[in-house]
């Protein structure tokens, strides 16, 4: 009985300590999940405050300003971090190449921070320049790590670092614009931008491209391949000299005088930064740089990527943290940038670089195979970015859907302001690879166009570079094919060409206007461009016929391009003055996968599509608001767009009994709108 009694006792309720960010409190599936957010914050928190001992990170982040090559009144000051170094001489002209005992460095602390003072007339502007450094059992010709200009012999293709000191250095005469929320991206690279079969320069992407992207709607350029690096082909992407802009484009103040050009014509320019790996260059990169594998690196086999044949940053170390952070500020407060598209974001967070893996659920973030450090030098990261630039943006290039990735850093997220929607180009690819359009599901289109994380802003895409690597097709090709060769002219269109182009608008109208928070386009994409990429290489005789913009193909007139540039052009338009990537998600309206018809409306605008290869509709009844009038403000069937001008752009329909009954012709899209 006594026992009984005790059962019957309320016994004490265990209550879970209360949820301490926002992302977990707005997340239920997340909230088991707030302690390792807690602790990974915690750690991030106390490692800046150890780090910058009370200061701020952009005090912290100067490492630039300190180590290099640097000119004051009366002398040359040269400092570097070698802490495994045993002696370092300065070499270059002004030695004959020769280690010279006035100029060897002298270790200053026991951090490895090497010093060499010299008189102000040693060197001169476009001096060449290198360290020869010795170690315990070897020595190497090294390229300084805080280089700021570095160049290639064209003969011997060997790497050397330059004095960078112009007689009348470049001054900036526009102001940086406001933040943009709706980020519409022109994504570029400057070497592929001529329409010759060369590498095109800063200059000529100044004076020809940037006008372009201007007519065309766009409000930031993002310009890959900035950081120098020794392989053309890596498309920028296995960085040796991280200070230095791409010498094979012309020179930091050209590089300066694009970016403020931008700025006068209202666009932004964020840039493709990589800090997710380095080249292993020895000679010209940061491999062995002091003779050890661990000075900027992990040591042993976590310290090289398998896929990618480069090195891996650890980011536990404070130096490195010290180096990268300073990399973010020297390219904001230098060039001028608006802000980063952060390369390999993936490889980055999980030990597992994300290759092979499939990521099921939660716990797949929160487990052995994050890199935690990497995670908090990215919280770090976007906090100084932040802070430099209250208006700067930064964008994850992210695979796994790390929940939080996109979310203020002190509401538990890692702070970026966008995520790459990169299963979208993957979705149309697979799409347009394995499924006759007659196949296509409109219901499970537009899930995989809205399936996403709605509290974090994405950034949308059809194709950036990627799918356009040699090896693949840009979506115009796998549309059209080599149909585009011999009747892609005005006059010469065939069944498969009017299929294409119809194809291509309805694809990129429906990507933009479900998207929420941005979109991006690889240049020449707006107009079909032609191929695919492919740089100079053995393969094929180091042309350059397919690492160039064929830009004429849209000016020519009597060629299709013109078409699918002039929609281009008009949706860009339309989401900028309407805001719609602001606007509230869509809501699908109406789908019936046999006819092939969708709809969903967004803000005011109602969005409806026929998918039909053949079928068009006579009085297609769907079901509106209710409105008294309905008007039909576009739609992608006009003459301008390559259509049959089926449709009036301005008629009105009437709604009568809650549904408006419309022509829809097939393979077309009509925008429209309530009338009040």
């Amino acid at each position: 009985m006594k026992i009984l009694n005790f059962l019957k006792k309320k016994q004490p309720e265990v209550k879970s300590p209360p949820l301490r960010f926002k992302i977990t409190k707005n997340d239920s599936y997340l909230a088991p999940f707030d302690g390792a957010i807690g602790k990974r914050y915690d750690h991030m928190v106390n490692l800046k405050n150890m780090l910058t001992a009370g200061a701020t990170l952009s005090d912290f982040s100067n490492g630039h300003k300190f180590y290099g090559l640097h000119k004051t009144k009366h002398e040359w000051i040269f400092r570097e971090w070698a802490p495994s170094a045993s002696r370092i001489f300065f070499v270059g002209g002004f030695s004959h190449w020769q280690e010279q005992g006035e100029f060897e460095l002298k270790r200053t602390d026991s951090n490895g921070t090497w010093e060499i003072r010299l008189n102000s007339g040693v060197l001169k502007h476009l001096d060449f320049y290198k360290l020869k450094i010795y170690w315990q059992g070897g020595s190497g010709e090294r390229i300084p790590t805080y280089a700021n200009y570095v160049t290639q012999d064209a003969k011997t293709h060997v790497f050397s670092a330059q004095v960078w000191n112009p007689p009348e250095p470049y001054q900036f005469k526009h102001t940086l614009p406001n933040r943009v929320d709706e980020p519409i991206i022109y994504e570029s690279h400057i070497g592929m931008a001529s329409q010759e079969g060369k590498v095109a320069t800063y200059q000529e992407f100044r004076e020809k491209i940037l006008p372009y992207i201007k007519s065309c709607g766009y409000n930031t350029v993002q310009i890959m391949a900035v950081q120098e690096h020794p392989y053309y082909g890596s498309f920028g992407y296995q960085v040796s000299n991280f200070f230095a802009p791409s010498s094979r484009f012309g020179t930091p103040c050209e590089l300066k005088q694009l970016i403020d050009r931008a700025h006068e014509l209202g666009l932004r320019v964020i840039m493709d930064i990589v800090h997710s790996h380095a080249v292993k260059n020895e000679n010209e990169g940061l491999g062995l740089f002091d003779g050890t594998s661990y000075q900027f690196f992990h040591d042993g086999g976590r310290g090289n990527h398998s896929a990618w044949d480069t090195k891996c940053f650890n980011y536990g170390k404070h130096q490195v943290v010290h180096f990268l952070l300073s990399n973010v500020k020297y390219w904001m407060e230098e060039f001028k940038f608006d802000g980063f598209r952060f390369d390999g974001v993936t490889s980055m967070m999980y030990l597992h670089h994300g290759l092979g893996k499939g990521f099921s659920g939660y716990g797949d973030y929160f487990n052995e195979d994050v890199d935690e450090d990497a995670i908090i030098y990215l919280m770090l990261a976007n906090s100084l970015i932040h802070e430099i630039n209250p208006c700067a943006i930064s964008i994850a290039e992210d695979v796994s859907g790390l929940p939080g990735l996109a979310y203020p850093v002190d509401d538990g997220g890692v702070g970026f302001d966008y995520v790459l929607a990169m299963g979208i180009p993957d979705f149309w690819v697979r799409t347009l690879k394995t499924m006759k359009d007659e196949d296509w599901n409109m219901d499970h289109l537009f899930s995989e166009l809205t399936n996403r994380r709605h509290d974090q802003k994405t950034i949308t895409y059809v194709e950036s570079h990627d799918q356009a690597l040699v090896g693949d097709k840009t979506v115009i090709f796998w549309l059209v094919d080599a149909q585009m060769y011999w009747n892609f002219s005005k006059d010469r269109r065939n069944y498969i060409i009017d299929r294409g182009i119809a194809l291509h608008k309805l694809i990129r109208l429906i990507t933009l206007t479900t998207g929420r928070g941005g979109y991006l386009n690889f240049m020449g994409n707006e107009f079909g461009h032609p191929e695919w990429i492919d740089f100079p290489r053995i393969g094929n005789n180091w042309s350059y016929h397919y690492a160039r913009r064929q830009w004429d193909l849209k000016d020519n007139g009597l060629l299709c391009y013109e078409y699918l540039l002039n929609f281009d052009k008009f949706m860009i338009k339309f989401v900028r003055e309407t805001n719609l990537l602001s606007l509230p998600d869509p809501q699908k309206v109406w789908s019936h996968c046999d006819d092939k018809t969708l709809g969903y409306k967004r803000g005011d605008y109602l969005f409806i599509y026929n998918f039909h290869g053949d079928k068009s509709y006579t009085d297609y009844s769907i079901n509106v608001e209710n409105q008294s009038e309905y008007k039909l403000i576009m739609h992608s069937d006009t003459e301008e767009f390559g259509g049959f001008s089926r449709l009036t752009s301005g008629q009105t329909y009437h709604v009568i009994d809650g549904k408006i009954k419309l022509y829809l012709p097939n393979r077309t899209v009509l925008i429209l709108k309530p009338v009040r």
